[in-house]
C-alpha cells in the first residue's frame, strides 16, 4: 500500500494510521497522482485489520490549496470545449465520478478518520475533510469553499456533506460567496470540533483522539460509524450523481476558461455569464 506513493505518505503504529498529503503541487495541491492514490490508500486502510483509526493531515504549512487546476486541465481540455458533443461530455462525467469516488473512499472507510488541519484548506481540501469523521484545526487555519470563484459548481462532496456538519445557512453563505473563514469561525459553526494553538498541537491532539478511538472495541467502532453514516451517505450519493450530471452539461464555459487564464496570469477574472 505504501510503496511507490507520490502524493501521500502512510505510517501505521499502535493501530493508528497517519496519512499525510505531500503534493507534489504547491500547498499539497491535488493533482492526478492524488486522485489516483487516495482511494487506493483508504481502501487498503479499510481492509487492514491492524488499523483501527486514521489521522489525515498535510505536510508543510498547509493542509491543501485544493484542486491543482493546471495539472488537471491537460486531461480535461478536450472534454471542456464549448462545442463538445455527447462523447466528450460523457467522458468528463466519468472523470467527475472518479474524483467523487476518491473522496467518498474516506467516508466509506470503516475506520474513523480524524482530520488535522493547519494553514489553508481550500476547495478540494474542504471536500476531503468533510468526508472525515472529526475535524480539528490549528489557530492559523483558514477554510474556503472557493469553487464558485473559479466558475465551478463544487462537485466532490462539500455541498452534500457540509449541510449536516455546519447547517444550510452557513453552507450557502460559504458556497455562494467563496469567502475565506478563519479557525475561530470554523469552530463556531461546527466545521471543526476544536482549535489548537499551532500545527504541532493540533497534530498531537488528532493523534491522541485517534488513539482513544483505537482503544475501543474495533467492530463496535466500525458499526457505530456505519450506523451514523447510513442516512447521510444515501443523501450524499444522490447529490453527487446530480451535480456530476449538472457539471458535465454546464461546466464548459467562457467563464471557466477566464478563471483558469486569470489564475495562470495572477490577475482578477472578469466573468460574463457565458
Amino acid at each position: 500500500m505504501t510503496e511507490n506513493l507520490v502524493s501521500l505518505a502512510v505510517d501505521v503504529a499502535d493501530h493508528v494510521a497517519e496519512v499525510t498529503l505531500l503534493g507534489p503541487g504547491k500547498g499539497n495541491a491535488m493533482g492526478p497522482d492524488f486522485w489516483r492514490e487516495l482511494p487506493q490508500v483508504f481502501t487498503a486502510l479499510d481492509r487492514d485489520p491492524e488499523v483501527r483509526a486514521v489521522v489525515l493531515t498535510g505536510s508543510g504549512k498547509h493542509f491543501s490549496y485544493g484542486l491543482d487546476l493546471p495539472a488537471m486541465m491537460p486531461a480535461w481540455g478536450g472534454m471542456l470545449g464549448g462545442d463538445s458533443l455527447a462523447g466528450p461530455r460523457a467522458r468528463f462525467l466519468d472523470q467527475i465520478r472518479g474524483l467523487q469516488d476518491a473522496v467518498t473512499s474516506i467516508a466509506a472507510c470503516r475506520k474513523p478518520v480524524v482530520a488535522a488541519v493547519s494553514g489553508w484548506c481550500v476547495g478540494g481540501g474542504v471536500d476531503v475533510i468533510a468526508a472525515a469523521d472529526i475535524r480539528l484545526a490549528s489557530a492559523e487555519a483558514k477554510f474556503s469553499v472557493r469553487e464558485v470563484k473559479v466558475a465551478i459548481v463544487a462537485d466532490l462532496g462539500s455541498l452534500q456533506r457540509l449541510s449536516g456538519i455546519i447547517g444550510e445557512g452557513h453552507l450557502r453563505e460559504l458556497a455562494l460567496t467563496g469567502k475565506d473563514i478563519d479557525s475561530a469561525r470554523a469552530e463556531r459553526i461546527g466545521l471543526v470540533n476544536e482549535v489548537f494553538a499551532d500545527q504541532e498541537s493540533v497534530l498531537a491532539a488528532a493523534r491522541a483522539l485517534a488513539a482513544e478511538i483505537a482503544a475501543n472495541p474495533p467492530l463496535v467502532v466500525q458499526g457505530t460509524k456505519d450506523v451514523l453514516g447510513l442516512e447521510r451517505e444515501r443523501r450524499v450519493a444522490d447529490g453527487l450523481r446530480y451535480v456530476a450530471a449538472w457539471n458535465s452539461a454546464f461546466l464548459p464555459s467562457k467563464d471557466l476558461g477566464e478563471a483558469v487564464q486569470a489564475f495562470l496570469e495572477r490577475r482578477e477574472p472578469g466573468f460574463t455569464g457565458e
